[in-house]
């Protein structure tokens, strides 16, 4: 199986966009792709079960079912669903790693255990468009297990793409749109993140890099622009037939169209019996499952269960700076109550009570008036600093998140409440299935272009059932992002 092409192995600098783009060979466009991708999904009675590292992998999609639990029963549920595809939130990459790899293998088995006779499905690791999470150790977990069952994958697909924020792959080189310009991922901030931090841009040195040397760059294949825009289908077929042992295989995408000619022949792959784990961004599960591309949400469709009533109630956990500027945008909005929540206070055991006390009291009172917005104190508390009580950053952040479902879990159920929005991943997924409780909902669609904030619909059986619900990611968006979006969800837009 030799490697695809690959020219620019040596990009270690930001390009300009658009010249660095029309120098790639011209888009092979298939009429009719993305419904010949769903017809092949659907006629295959095979299911795309995405395990969903943080809440903002829905960020594509729309019309499909998610779970933040993998009990058989809620597996069961979702195998037996019309849409081909669904979610399972882990929110793993808030983990240790250990305690994802055992995670992955319980889906794995649970998945395999919930599927009736003769049901099949495929398995997706969605993670981080910009490279962070725990790889390889979720996708050798799931492979462990997946074998066992008789699913073991012959290749490893590494698609982190995310057209729609900017984060391509092209001549292995995973690039993401700042300021006009296409930087190397690991020359930016997202490189550096304390946790899943990485050196190489390249992503079959990637490989290497976060597989200490198990495998090396040249055993990684590579999928080129030029294999899918000249080579077509038949080419990826003819590399994919080649896949054994779970080798990783990097798919260089810079639009749809190239993702679209990609799943075709993974597809004509798959039905020749090869099998194969995906570790991907959000655009590939959308190409993977014949997805349309959604529509930004109107007021109708986030309202369709239950009519419009009350208040909205916003929770702000991320402490990046985009989130800051938005936060000043909302707290600029007329009919906006601001409550601040003290990290300090929070994390001492002696005033802790007493804060999230007042803050609930503040924010019961203030929701038949206006929408509210509770926001952690914007000075980041680090473990060693003033404030941070001898905890480590870890348990600051479960502090201070747990702090934020405490305020969810008190809000007067007995008022109507119109809407919520959660800003930040971890925060986002913390309130979704401990403030409220969430086991299964609907992804509805995105509501602000460029699709980037995905809704969920709460079910019936919640106690805000109909509710919409917005996953708003930190590091997402303008300045007047956040603001906007309340100003649609209140229906002024």
């Amino acid at each position: 199986m030799k490697p695809g092409p690959s020219k620019g192995r040596a990009h270690g600098r930001p390009v300009d966009e658009r010249g660095f783009l029309d120098s790639q060979p011209p888009e092979l466009r298939i009429e009719g792709a993305l419904e010949e991708i769903r017809r092949r999904v659907v006629e295959s009675g095979r299911r795309v079960a995405v395990l969903d590292d943080d809440p903002t992998g829905v960020q594509s999609v729309h019309g499909v079912p998610v779970l933040t639990t993998w009990a058989i029963e809620d597996l069961r549920w979702a195998l037996e669903q019309t849409s081909p595809t669904f979610y399972i939130l882990t929110n793993s990459r808030s983990l240790a790693e250990e305690e994802a790899i055992a995670m992955n293998q319980q889906i794995a088995r649970n998945l395999s255990e919930a599927a009736a006779p003769g049901t099949d499905f495929d398995v997706v690791s969605r993670s981080d468009s910009t490279l962070r999470g725990h790889y390889p150790a979720e996708t050798d977990a799931l492979a462990e297990v997946l074998r066992e069952g008789g699913r073991g994958p012959d290749g490893l697909v590494l698609c982190p793409a995310f057209f729609e924020a900017g984060r391509i792959t092209v001549d292995d080189i995973h690039w993401v749109r700042q300021d006009g310009k296409l930087v190397p991922a690991g020359r930016t901030e997202f490189a550096s993140d304390h946790s899943f931090g990485y050196r190489s841009s390249d992503l079959k040195a990637w490989v290497e890099e976060k597989t200490g040397g198990r495998i090396k760059t040249h055993e990684v294949v590579s999928v080129g622009l030029a294999d899918l825009r000249e080579g077509g289908p038949e080419r990826v077929l003819e590399l994919l037939e080649e896949a054994s042992g779970g080798r990783p295989v990097v798919i260089n995408a810079a639009s749809f169209a190239d993702l679209e000619v990609f799943v075709l022949g993974l597809l004509a792959a798959e039905e020749e019996g090869k099998r194969f784990l995906c570790r991907t961004g959000p655009s590939f599960v959308r190409t993977r499952g014949g997805i349309t591309e959604p529509k930004i949400l109107r007021p109708e469709d986030l309202y369709r269960m239950r009519p419009k009533e009350g208040h909205g109630l916003v929770l702000v956990g991320s402490y990046v700076p985009t989130t800051t500027r938005q936060l000043e945008g909302v707290l600029a909005l007329d009919g906006v109550r601001g409550v601040e929540m003290s990290v300090p206070r929070l994390l001492e055991p002696g005033s802790r009570e007493d804060e999230l006390g007042r803050v609930a009291e503040d924010v019961n009172g203030s929701l038949a008036s206006s929408e509210v917005v509770v926001y952690t104190s914007r000075e980041l508390v680090t473990a060693g600093k003033a404030g941070s009580a001898g905890l480590s950053n870890f348990e600051i952040g479960t502090a201070v998140s747990g702090a934020l479902v405490d305020v969810m879990r008190r809000v007067d159920r007995t008022l109507p409440l119109s809407f919520v929005v959660a800003k930040g991943g971890i925060t986002s997924s913390d309130i979704a299935t401990k403030g409220l409780e969430v086991r299964r909902a609907e992804v509805a669609g995105p509501l602000l272009p460029p699709g980037i904030v995905p809704v969920w619909i709460l079910p019936e059986e919640n106690d805000f059932p109909g509710l919409p619900y917005v996953i708003f990611p930190g590091n997402v968006g303008g300045p007047g992002s956040l603001a906007q979006a309340i100003e649609i969800l209140r229906g002024e837009r």
